[in-house]
């Protein structure tokens, strides 16, 4: 049944947010939960159904200016029906924020005339959106990219291979980062982005492949072999495809997957709680002896750190202040907290956690692709550590404040500042859910 928000989330959320939070309830009880055994049941095949009827809804253009004809709501909006709808599914919710990240980086590097092309597309729910990072080589490596864009009078041609992206099967278009200068220049001046239409000629997009978990959702593979695009279609200027895939992860790629663990989260100790209470033993029940009430108690805690962690951090970067720490922090916690729990109810479930049938099992599949998109542990870690040395890294919560974007139909190109422009850049790869990469 819905739930209203926990007090605690009251500081973050207005009332539009509380009825978001309802409707987005309200979908997934209608139509994501009859369908998620029948996702279960058919990993081979993408859902659709439910990506049609969220973008009838204008989901994938929550954060879309009503200029362009989105929802104009922002990141925490972003948030509350990411992580609703991952309570029923995480499969679903990955339907929607795989699309949501290349939104986020033609809001904040298109042209006027780009966004005016490719936006109300996404927010009449007639384009679903990939971005397309990955690589079978150097994986989410962003300086190792080896796909190639050469110039070509009015046109590029793009020759290379991207795995792991998401949304490849339901796209209409894909954001391509893809390498326009030699070996030798750096990388934050060596890649670029590019908008490349499914139908273009040269594009091939591989059949299916279900993964552990997130059965329905595709992240696939994408082979371009001499993709010719026009001058038009490059996102960004030449040489700033760094930014706009590392930009992207942090603003939206992270707190995305925060937003999925936490579903995922939740459903865990609502399961887990319904079986002790069910499950008679000595008089009684599980949930009465104080052995299995310790363990509940430790997942709780958990559970109730992440959903503040998630939320503030989306909150401070609606209101336009430097959070990319907090950000990045929300995903990596988000996703081990919810692991350890995870884990946990496997363990208090005993061997009905083993039945196929059973949901724990989908759930703890399925929270093991939060973990690599978007950057591993590792890189989250390593992120967190410049934080506490104070490195001078690129923070792009203050660079493109969400407000800003909101506010104006027309934003400036994005200008690196002085002490940013030379600052290291290579870092955490960019999203699609399993990318999220992001």
């Amino acid at each position: 049944m819905p739930a209203t928000p926990p007090p605690a989330l009251r500081p973050y959320l207005t009332a539009r947010h509380e009825l978001q939070w309802e409707e987005a309830d309200a979908f997934a009880a209608e139509y994501i939960a009859p369908r998620a055994a029948r996702m279960e049941a058919a990993p081979g095949r993408v859902e659709r159904k439910v990506a049609d009827l969220m973008a009838t809804r204008g989901w994938f253009a929550v954060t879309v200016p009503t200029a362009f004809g989105g929802l104009a709501a922002g990141h925490v909006a972003k948030t509350v029906l990411i992580h609703r709808i991952a309570r029923v599914s995480a499969a679903a919710a990955a339907i929607l924020q795989a699309t949501l990240i290349p939104v986020g980086a033609l809001l904040h590097f298109a042209t006027h005339e780009q966004k005016g092309h490719w936006l109300p597309q996404v927010a009449d729910g007639s384009l679903l959106l990939s971005i397309a990072v990955t690589e079978p080589t150097a994986g989410g490596h962003i300086g190792g990219i080896e796909t190639t864009a050469e110039h070509a009078g009015n046109h590029w041609v793009i020759n290379g291979s991207k795995v792991h992206i998401g949304n490849s099967q339901l796209a209409g278009a894909h954001l391509v980062l893809a390498r326009t200068a030699k070996a030798s220049v750096r990388t934050s001046q060596a890649l670029t982005a590019f908008m490349v239409e499914s139908n273009r000629h040269g594009l091939s997009v591989a059949d299916h492949r279900p993964g552990l978990g997130l059965h329905g959702f595709s992240a696939g593979r994408l082979d371009l072999d001499h993709v010719r695009v026009p001058a038009d279609n490059v996102v960004g200027e030449i040489g700033q495809g760094l930014s706009v895939a590392q930009s992207s992860s942090i603003l939206y790629g992270r707190p995305n997957l925060a937003a999925i663990s936490l579903g995922i989260h939740e459903a865990v100790v609502a399961t887990t709680t319904a079986r002790l209470k069910a499950r008679p033993r000595y008089r009684g029940a599980l949930s009465e002896l104080p052995v299995l009430r310790d363990r509940i108690g430790d997942m709780e805690a958990r559970l109730r750190a992440g959903r503040i962690l998630a939320y503030q951090s989306v909150h401070l970067l609606d209101q336009g202040l430097s959070c990319d720490a907090d950000l990045i922090n929300a995903k990596y916690l988000g996703h081990q907290w919810a692991m350890q729990s995870a884990q946990d109810a496997m363990e208090l479930h005993g061997a009905q956690a083993l039945d196929r049938d059973y949901v724990l099992q989908r759930l703890w599949r399925d929270i093991q692709h939060t973990y690599p998109p978007a950057g591993t542990g590792e890189i989250q870690r390593i992120r967190l550590a410049d934080a506490a040395f104070g490195d001078d890294h690129i923070q792009w919560s203050e660079l493109l404040a969400a407000d800003t974007v909101r506010a104006s139909p027309d934003p400036p190109r994005v200008t690196i500042p002085p002490r940013w422009r030379e600052a290291p850049l290579a870092g955490p790869p960019a999203s699609t859910i399993h990318q999220s990469k992001s």
